[in-house]
């Protein structure tokens, strides 16, 4: 278990776009509350993959796929927030997505899909402490 302390945004997006370089593929499941910043270390991580375009949560579309530059490889970045059952979870394709261990996938609101993630799965839980600080533990 690895924690880290980040004071602002960008801060936490630089964690992020470090962590990117250090890892090549596989699930990284996010836990934290609504605002304690997923979307934020996303951002940072796809920076960190050279990813130019926009990232914005997908909570209304749910996945939104982003190509890795200079490579064959997805990023995909899932938001689960809206939700509730396994069934919804087939339904859009998740179990695919896990299936395929060359992807790189980022879930929001993975314990939503807990009992889908693969045992490798790295386990991201960001905790807001303050409007600015965040505790990011990972597992």
């Amino acid at each position: 278990m690895t924690k880290y302390i980040t004071y602002s945004d960008k801060e936490t997006k630089l964690l992020a776009q470090k962590l990117a370089g250090k890892i090549n593929k596989g699930v990284i499941a996010l836990f934290g509350e609504l605002g304690a910043g997923k979307t934020t270390f996303i951002q940072g991580f796809a920076k960190g993959l050279q990813i130019k375009e926009k990232i914005i949560s997908p909570t209304f579309v749910l996945i939104r796929q982003h190509q890795i530059p200079n490579s064959d490889k997805i990023l995909y970045h899932i938001d689960l927030y809206r939700l509730d059952s396994g069934d919804d979870l087939k339904a859009i394709g998740l179990l695919e997505v896990l299936s395929d261990p060359q992807n790189k996938v980022l879930i929001e609101w993975a314990e939503k899909a807990e009992k889908y993630l693969p045992k490798n799965a790295i386990k991201i839980s960001i905790e807001k402490v303050s409007e600015n600080k965040r505790n990011i533990t990972i597992s």
